[in-house]
């Protein structure tokens, strides 16, 4: 049986004022999504999709009708918010 790490979510200071600009409901979703099903995967890849284009390397997590907008660090097991909007703003 192999030991399970969980990943660390750190927030950007950016994501972290569109986050209260969204209102505690969706914040609370979002938080909530990142903490109890993010953190304890496995493999986060799993449940976001790779960006291309000009953020390529990027990942997107679609929570309802937001979006947030993650870089993975492997080899720090930790997953970094940099956006988080409505998903008709998010990638502008």
């Amino acid at each position: 049986m192999t030991d399970r790490v969980a990943w660390h979510i750190e927030w950007d200071e950016r994501a972290l004022k569109e986050a209260r600009k969204l209102g505690r409901p969706a914040a609370r979703a979002i938080v909530d999504y990142f903490e109890s099903r993010i953190a304890s995967a496995d493999n986060p890849r799993q449940y976001g999709k790779a960006l291309a284009g000009p953020l390529q390397g990027l990942w997107r997590y679609r929570i309802g009708d937001y979006r947030a907008v993650c870089k993975i660090e492997d080899e720090r097991i930790t997953i970094l918010i940099l956006r988080v909007a409505h998903r008709r703003e998010v990638y502008r």
